[in-house]
């Protein structure tokens, strides 16, 4: 499939019109290299009318039927089940996602609006009665009334399933919208904004302003008029906004470290296996990716040999190939990122089995060689800092205390997974592991978000999954008779 330079022009979706912003942004195309699109970047007179728009609707929004919502998202799952080859395209080109990856995430995004669609019906009111003293003829109607308006700051690295995940929960609870993307690939979700163009959902309860945090990012997450924040991003930035947002429902998704504890009773080969995966898949770029693993002494030197032997299976390749597996990282400042940690690690004294190079190809995209480190101290950085990158560091405990210990020096508690054939014992340490979810014997995975995640410290706040986001942007209100 050949390139199609600058086939997307996007424009700024405000208040149910389109509009150009006073700059633009070029998108990098991570397949074939060079700029395949631009999108017009907001400055703080677009933000403030996506602010405005949101304000003026949230009233009429709050009077709309649970059955009026319901159309408005699965007409936008239609819309995005129709264009899932450009869509999937796009995120190949913007994201240097593999296309049988993206075509996957093209189905979770729109599987994602069809399950609000469920779950919104599925929330009902409640009806009391006064139990104490002096309220015994007290009724009351409990009902779910939106928050307002939410502000949507989603990630490049699952541009519209990600953004799905927000934006489809807040418009099915009658929310007014503002989306901010990532700057580096917004042209998936300016597609999504197209799509939403041409449902019923009102003007102004969908704004689409794209445009770098330092000119807008502020001015969003600090305005009063913003009743919800959904984040998925890194904890810096996450912390950065929580500081500007005052009293809003903070709904954030952040930076992970998670480690894979591998016991000596454990199946060494499913354990190589999920470790191998879930370390350099999507070439590491994923909050969930393992990024440590911490294994028993006495198993530590065959699990290292097994997931070396895993890491043959994964090699970068042209990313419109249905049989490629692993692509570029978004950019060369992530390269050098991941390469510091991986010199760290080497400098303390862990040994480098494979890989731990980046190369720029003759399309002008950065690749990380698929990296394994063995016998990693401790101390060392990659154990405890978010890499984003295809490395599997493996360290050595002696016993479950020390594992234990080692897994909470980090300050982010996002996922983890326990690799033992001893039931007790996967459920005790499971238990004990301070994360927002825990897998036992498989790598974490987020999924469509049935089963509640989110992030324990410096990885968040709140959970996220359909049901549970749901909840976030609704509140409840007590009619007392």
């Amino acid at each position: 499939m050949g390139q199609k330079a600058l086939r997307y022009r996007g424009r700024l979706y405000l208040d149910g019109e389109w509009v150009d912003g006073p700059d633009r942004t070029t998108v990098t195309d991570l397949a074939a290299g060079g700029a395949f699109a631009e999108v017009a970047a907001a400055g703080e007179d677009q933000a403030e009318r996506a602010l405005a728009a949101a304000e003026s609707v949230k009233r009429p929004l709050r009077e709309t039927t649970i059955p009026e919502r319901v159309r408005w998202v699965e007409q936008i799952a239609a819309g995005i089940a129709e264009r899932r080859e450009e869509l999937a395209e796009v995120i190949v080109r913007e994201a240097g996602k593999p296309i049988s990856s993206a075509r996957g995430e093209v189905e979770s995004a729109a599987e994602r609006f069809r399950r609000a669609a469920e779950e919104i019906r599925a929330m009902k009111g409640e009806y009391r009665t006064g139990t104490t003293e002096g309220h015994e003829g007290w009724r009351a109607i409990v009902e779910h009334e939106p928050v307002g308006a939410v502000l949507c700051i989603t990630p490049y690295n699952y541009p519209l399933a990600t953004t799905a995940l927000q934006v489809a929960p807040a418009l099915a609870a009658g929310n007014a919208v503002v989306l901010k993307p990532a700057s580096k690939t917004p042209i998936s979700a300016a597609i999504l904004a197209e799509i939403i163009a041409d449902t019923d959902v009102p003007d102004g309860a969908f704004n689409f302003v794209p445009g770098p945090s330092s000119a807008i990012g502020d001015y969003l997450a600090g305005d009063d008029r913003v009743n919800a924040i959904a984040m998925t991003g890194s904890s810096s930035a996450g912390e950065h906004v929580a500081r500007e947002s005052g009293m809003v429902e903070l709904h954030m998704e952040l930076g992970g470290n998670a480690p894979a504890v591998v016991f000596e009773d454990a199946d060494l080969e499913s354990a190589a296996s999920a470790a191998a995966k879930g370390s350099v898949k999507y070439a590491g770029q994923r909050c969930s990716a393992v990024s440590r693993v911490v294994a028993q002494s006495g198993v530590h030197d065959e699990l290292v040999e097994r997931i070396d032997r895993e890491l043959d299976d994964w090699t970068v390749g042209d990313l419109f190939d249905e049989d490629t597996d692993l692509g570029p990282l978004i950019s060369e400042s992530q390269a050098e990122w991941v390469d510091e940690l991986v010199t760290d690690a080497v400098d303390r004294g862990a040994d480098l089995v494979r890989g731990g190079d980046y190369e720029e190809t003759a399309a002008g995209v950065f690749t990380y060689e698929p990296t394994l480190l063995a016998d990693v101290p401790h101390d060392a950085r990659i154990l405890h800092e978010e890499q984003f990158g295809p490395v599997a560091a493996v360290t050595s405990v002696e016993d479950e205390a020390e594992a234990l210990a080692l897994v909470d020096e980090s300050d982010l508690a996002l996922d983890a997974s326990v690799f033992t054939n001893n039931h007790d014992r996967a459920l005790r340490v499971a238990g004990s592991i301070d994360a927002g979810a825990v897998r036992i014997n498989g790598a974490p995975s987020h999924g469509l978000g049935d089963i509640p995640f989110g992030g324990n410290r410096a990885s968040g706040i709140g959970r996220e999954g359909l049901h549970e986001t749901i909840k976030s942007f609704v509140r409840k209100k007590s009619i007392v008779l």
